[in-house]
């Protein structure tokens, strides 16, 4: 019996620039147990990927601001503090970065991404000044959250709602906001482009990056080895 899966989607399941690998609608379409995407992304993203994979959309999106599961979405994190912390930013003149396109935070619920060209100190300046929000660095965006979110959180609760022990899962990662889905999943593997917190948490930090070393992990879990 192959484990259920806990897996990012930018730097994870992606070619090094940025397109979703192939190799997924090969491996994942099949999987005999339940795969859960954990992301930064705003939700339409990973359900679409569920969707277009054939699979149930299991979905912990906006860094565990939004979960989906059984048919039911759960709001988790709260936008207030988050917004409030951009508009302040863009009062002291700091810019999003994402120009003309409103896609990246259009359909956001819980939280908003900056571009890491934005102002980064300013905009961590001006988040020590809200209750409850940090700010994640996921090497694609920097997320303005709330602090009582997280990957990790979500997948607890999709867990419980399979029955599933969330020590059952193996996520595979590259970042800091994967750093809690590995502290609470069973295995962890950290594909060799991640950041040092993610590479610092996981059980196992992969020789191979991006999907290719995601693809690793599958195999050998599916074959019944041991991903090194």
């Amino acid at each position: 019996m192959v484990p259920p899966l806990a897996l990012d989607i930018d730097g994870t399941l992606t070619t090094p620039d940025g397109r979703i690998d192939a190799r997924v609608f090969e491996a994942l379409p099949g999987w005999e147990a339940p795969v859960v995407f954990a992301t930064g992304k705003a939700f339409p993203y990973p359900v679409a990927l569920a969707e277009f994979l054939g699979r149930s959309p299991r979905v912990v999106a906006e860094n565990g601001g939004v979960v989906h599961v059984n048919d039911g979405t759960t709001i988790l994190g709260n936008p207030d503090g988050p917004r409030a912390v951009v508009t302040a930013f863009e009062e002291r003149g700091g810019d999003l970065g994402w120009g003309a396109d409103e896609t990246v935070n259009r359909w956001r619920e819980t939280e908003v991404a900056a571009s890491t060209d934005a102002d980064e100190a300013l905009l961590h300046e001006v988040a020590a000044g809200v209750e409850g929000v940090e700010i994640v660095d996921t090497g694609y965006a920097f997320h303005v959250k709330s602090t009582d979110v997280s990957k990790g959180r979500g997948l607890e609760r999709v867990a419980d709602a399979l029955n599933v022990d969330p020590a059952a899962f193996v996520a595979v990662g590259d970042s800091e906001n994967d750093v809690s889905t590995f502290e609470r999943a069973g295995a962890s593997y950290a594909v060799a482009n991640a950041d040092r917190a993610a590479r610092t948490t996981a059980d196992v930090v992969l020789d191979d990056g991006f999907m290719d070393g995601t693809a690793a992990v599958l195999n050998a879990v599916r074959a019944g080895d041991d991903p090194r």
